[in-house]
């Protein structure tokens, strides 16, 4: 039974504790944990933020694997009115660095594996770092150590508070951070909830990264309605594959290759998933969407979303009208529109642009790109779309100025592959797009002009942008031009080159 009185999302695991006591809320590794013992350990966390100065408003920033204390780390931001600043452990060094600049946080927590990454980090921070696991870096302490267990006595964030930022995919190389707010995330549960009918009967496998509004969402609607997570700290296709059947777990969020991934895995395995009900993902390729439906009992469900929409805004099962995106969710007001915001008739392609309690609070320390977000009190997506007589969404494409690459369920701007690639000394120029990939939904590839009698291998080149920037944004193609079309202003071509080259 969904709960809607909560007002934070601490709120909402005390009253889990007080409605599930003993039962089940995570399964990590081998050990189960309920929701009393979660809450605890949260009352103890949220002890040692007070003292490191994480209360209202401070960032807290963590760079990790799945785990337990990485939620233990969320619900004690809730706490105390802090921000969970999630980074992407796929980032280089180098981006790592610029995202502590742009959070400027009073806590820096690490996962062991990631700490050799920040051995080369140059810049001036003034934040307390924490390490989880064994592992050592100057000046550190362990995160464990911030377990202290005296109570704390704070004012209660409320509902529009902000819980915490996610990473959007960068521009012209400076990170972008999308900030969600408590109610976001309350009401994102409650619809789940509802739609899925979600009990404590339920167990969901939690493989997606918990920087990612897909992994957190899951793992919290889940705990919302009393059911139990399962932790994995990285994808592990066999791990999952056994852990369905042994937990009977219920839903799996997936992004490409995962879905293909997991069902080769219980093919090996010879697991039967009997307790499969629910999965989601975007941009699995319909023989693989088929093989789940054709192999278990569950159903395939998918939508659209960005982060700034806590990850939703539409929502399908997809057997229900194929190609489509689905219909708005509850609660959220959907549009098509023109370039002066006047809706578009049925069929006609336009702006996406949306309204509701699932908008996020707007761009941290972005006032204009926030601004113009909003314009006119909807938020405008920057991706097209058309609407059938029905009601359902198909998505079109994006609008120009918000070229975008998805692959794999990461967001990658080409501007800013562009940007490592032009400093290149053999190139003259490049073009970044996306081209469609069935593994991995689009791939990046890159169009280049060379300097006139150089030359360039595209390993080189490959491995001078995952030197350089997060390796899932590296080209995975590379057309060499003697020319990039151009436009009469002298801009390249962006449209020739994606009918030339996808």
């Amino acid at each position: 039974m969904m709960d809607n009185s909560d007002k934070n999302l601490y709120e909402m695991f005390k009253r889990l504790a007080g409605e599930h006591g003993d039962a089940p809320a995570f399964f990590v590794a081998d050990k189960e944990i309920s929701f009393n013992q979660f809450l605890a350990d949260v009352e103890k966390l949220s002890a040692g933020l007070v003292n490191v100065g994480a209360v209202q408003g401070e960032r807290v920033a963590i760079l990790a694997q799945n785990s337990l204390e990485y939620l233990h780390l969320l619900a004690a931001c809730a706490r105390t009115g802090a921000i969970l600043y999630a980074l992407n452990w796929r980032l280089s060094p180098q981006e790592i660095g610029l995202a502590l600049v742009h959070a400027e946080p009073k806590l820096f927590v690490v996962g062991a594996d990631f700490a050799p990454a920040l051995a080369g980090l140059d810049a001036p921070y003034n934040f307390t770092l924490a390490v989880m696991g064994e592992a050592s870096l100057e000046e550190a302490i362990t995160f464990d150590s911030l377990y202290t267990g005296e109570p704390v006595d704070l004012p209660m964030p409320g509902p529009e508070a902000p819980l915490a930022i996610i990473g959007t995919a960068a521009t012209e190389g400076l990170p972008r951070g999308a900030v969600l707010t408590h109610a976001n995330f309350l009401t994102i549960n409650t619809i789940f909830g509802e739609m899925f009918k979600l009990s404590s009967d339920d167990r969901a496998l939690a493989v997606l990264p918990l920087f990612h509004i897909s992994g957190l969402n899951l793992v919290l609607q889940t705990a919302a309605a009393g059911g139990a997570s399962v932790i994995l700290p990285g994808f592990d296709p066999a791990a999952g594959a056994r852990l369905i059947d042994e937990l009977k777990v219920t839903q799996v969020g997936t992004f490409p290759p995962m879905l293909e991934m997991l069902l080769a895995a219980r093919e090996e395995l010879e697991s039967s998933w009997d307790s499969l009900t629910h999965c989601s993902g975007i941009l699995n390729p319909p023989e693989i969407i088929q093989k789940l439906l054709t192999d278990t009992k569950a159903q395939y469900w998918t939508g659209y979303g960005q982060t700034e929409t806590t990850g939703v805004a539409t929502w399908i099962n997809a057997v229900e009208k194929p190609g489509s995106a689905g219909k708005a969710v509850p609660s959220l007001e959907l549009r098509i529109v023109n370039e002066l915001d006047e809706d578009m008739p049925a069929g006609e392609p336009g702006e996406i642009i949306v309204r509701g309690p699932l908008v996020f609070a707007g761009y941290w320390r972005d006032e204009e790109a926030s601004e113009y977000a909003a314009r006119g009190g909807w938020h405008h997506t920057g991706d097209l779309g058309k609407l059938d007589e029905d009601g359902h969404l198909y998505y079109v494409g994006r609008k120009p100025e918000k070229e975008l690459i998805k692959s794999g369920g990461e967001n990658v701007y080409p501007a800013e592959v562009e940007y490592v690639i032009r400093n290149l000394p053999e190139v003259a120029d490049v073009c970044v797009i996306g081209v469609q990939s069935e593994k991995w939904g689009e791939a990046v590839k890159a169009v280049v002009e060379l300097v006139p009698g150089s030359t360039l291998e595209t390993e080189k080149l490959i491995e001078a942008v995952a030197s350089k920037i997060a390796s899932y944004k590296k080209p995975q193609f590379v057309d060499f031009v003697d020319e990039l079309p151009r436009t009469p202003s002298g801009d390249i071509d962006r449209q020739a080159v994606k009918s030339t080259h996808s």
